[in-house]
């Protein structure tokens, strides 16, 4: 029985993983830039769902303005902050990125407070009793299913589709792309956008699971979702939810386990190391 709680709670937990990275891995597949400052669209997202959500009481409201808000803040980001900066070696638009989410964050604790902000009467609170006897959250059931249909839909669309196909044509090359009737700047402009809203989506889950929302929330997720797209391949979406799943397992065993020893993040992070030691390509990459 606690075998299957720990598997459980590792995949509520990887799924959240997934969300996160799944914007870090977009952005990272389109223009080889580690999006630091993803991790303030993910608290963005969550501090609109506590507000929407406490003014209207209608939580697909609050998914709704926070995904959008993100999704246009993240194209700001990439006009303003890394669009200049694309001729530029790369670790430039890192050290751009981490300078943004740290003024992020200064303006979220400005604006709402270092203390927080919690739900006044939190939704999806209710347990369900599946099978085996384990019980879970609303709220976790929606979280596992929403990561699944949304990396199906992502995965179809990588693969399947023109937008797919333009996306990953800018990549290997804009000049050519572009000959051939493909705007890179929308391309781009549509993926900052998606990702910025698959964050959000994240922030919303994750405040709404914890009640509790605050400025720095997303500092140790956004360093793990780094950590997943390197450990899923850099840039696959089936390799992000699989390094996710396998993280947010790890961190469910290694809590009972090796608690006594580390915390959870620390062993989040030795997994992460020894993996990456043994297979530095990721899981789903060639050498």
């Amino acid at each position: 029985m606690l075998f299957l709680e720990l598997i459980a709670q590792g995949l509520v937990q990887g799924s959240i993983y997934a969300l996160i990275a799944l914007g870090l891995t977009l952005v990272y597949g389109l223009l080889r830039i580690l999006h630091v400052a993803h991790a303030a669209l993910f608290t963005l997202g969550g501090y609109i769902g506590v507000l929407v959500t406490n003014s209207t009481g209608s939580l697909s409201l609050a998914f709704l303005v926070a995904m959008l808000a993100a999704g246009l803040a993240g194209v700001a980001m990439y006009r303003l902050c890394y669009e200049p900066l694309l001729k530029q070696p790369p670790f430039v638009a890192l050290i751009a990125s981490i300078g943004l989410y740290i003024a992020f964050e200064e303006v979220f604790r400005i604006v709402f407070g270092a203390s927080g902000l919690s739900y006044q009467s939190p939704p999806l609170q209710q347990y369900v009793t599946l099978f085996g006897g384990l019980s879970f959250k609303v709220a976790e059931l929606w979280v596992m299913g929403g990561t699944v249909v949304i990396i199906g839909i992502l995965g179809y669309l990588q693969s399947r589709t023109r937008v797919g196909i333009a996306c990953q044509a800018t990549v290997s090359d804009p000049q050519m792309a572009e000959s051939f009737g493909i705007r890179p700047r929308t391309i781009r402009d549509l993926n900052f956008f998606v990702g910025s809203a698959l964050a959000a989506f994240a922030g919303v889950w994750v405040g709404l699971l914890n009640n509790l929302v605050e400025p720095t929330m997303g500092s140790v997720p956004s360093y793990k979702g780094l950590a997943i797209i390197v450990l899923g391949g850099m840039g696959s979406v089936r390799g992000t939810l699989v390094a996710a799943l396998v993280l947010g397992i790890m961190e469910s065993f290694g809590t009972i386990y090796l608690g006594h020893i580390l915390d959870r993040n620390a062993i989040a992070f030795a997994f992460l190391i020894i993996v990456l030691m043994l297979r530095p390509q990721g899981l789903f990459s060639k050498r």
